[in-house]
């Protein structure tokens, strides 16, 4: 599908999408394309109209899709569809008349606060190699709220521990700066040591290694996350987006401004950052009916 590719390397180098992101959109497209050729709508897809769409949803909700994920996948076509539209291969957006589904708001889970001192200060990693870098990339996850992707391109130099900062490269390759602490910087310094008795190719300025001195990739850190939440948690997720939730959540517990947390998790817009105050209103109400003497 020549048209796909070229809707690829459009979300990639004008649109500057993260690769994460990137390989959403196509295997939601391939997902499609798939149900295309599966039934009578085999057609061309430049020639996919309304009723292929809305049979493509129907058969999305049949199989228990969520609809959160079916208005992303509707997204995905309507932002496909206006680049052939863009590129003059198409008259019209057959996604346009589709509507999204309703969908309930969704809070984000998090994890309490004693939960994450006890893994941190009570839980014996152990002082080798993997030991010391599973604790830091916990630790690193929870303490600034960046991404999977962010945490494993993170390079030597983004990380200055005399000025008590890291350089993150976000979505869309928006540079941001979190500032970290006396302590954290400790934990840095010990993966430190230990990483210099791991052999490396001289190119790699990556600060995260496997043991074999690679990269590190996204289901290694999977494993290594869920692993250890494993030990303090019962949430169904236990993934590195979950100590992203409870940065955020624990700083707005803290008293902490909305618009700084904003700037911290990268967001773009101040929508994306409010889904959080959920929680911490929660929090209050609980504390409210444990504290009040009329509650």
């Amino acid at each position: 599908m020549k048209h796909k590719e070229s809707f690829l390397k459009y979300l990639t180098f004008e649109k500057r999408y993260s690769p994460h992101t990137v390989r959403s959109y196509e295997n939601d497209l391939n997902q499609f394309y798939n149900f295309c050729i599966n039934t009578q709508s085999g057609h061309s897809i430049i020639k996919v109209n309304f009723k292929d769409i809305r049979a493509w949803v129907v058969f999305l909700m049949e199989n228990r899709i969520s609809a959160r994920t079916i208005n992303r996948k509707i997204s995905t076509l309507k932002t496909f569809f206006k680049f052939l539209m863009r590129e003059g291969l198409i008259d019209s957006n057959p996604v346009d008349k589709v509507l999204t589904l309703k969908q309930g708001k969704k809070l984000p889970q998090f994890i309490e606060q004693a939960q994450m001192d006890k893994l941190l200060d009570f839980y014996q990693f152990g002082d080798d190699f993997e030991g010391v870098r599973n604790r830091l990339i916990i630790e690193m996850l929870y303490v600034t709220g960046i991404r999977r992707a962010e945490l494993i391109n993170l390079k030597d130099i983004d990380i200055d521990i005399s000025r008590l900062t890291i350089k993150v490269l976000g979505k869309r390759n928006k540079e941001r700066i979190i500032p970290i602490t006396k302590e954290f910087r400790k934990s840095i310094e010990a993966y430190r040591i230990v990483r210099n008795d791991i052999k490396t190719d001289t190119m790699n300025s990556c600060f995260f290694l496997t043991k074999s001195g690679k990269k590190l990739y996204e289901k290694l850190v999977y494993r290594i996350v869920n692993k250890h939440l494993e030990l303090i948690t019962t949430l169904e997720k236990k993934s590195p987006h979950i100590l992203r939730h409870t940065f955020a959540t624990h700083l707005l517990n803290r008293g902490a401004d909305l618009n700084a947390i904003k700037e911290l998790l990268g967001h773009s817009s101040l929508s994306a950052t409010e889904i959080y105050t959920h929680n911490t209103f929660k929090k209050l109400k609980q504390i409210y009916k444990q504290a009040h003497p009329r509650a």
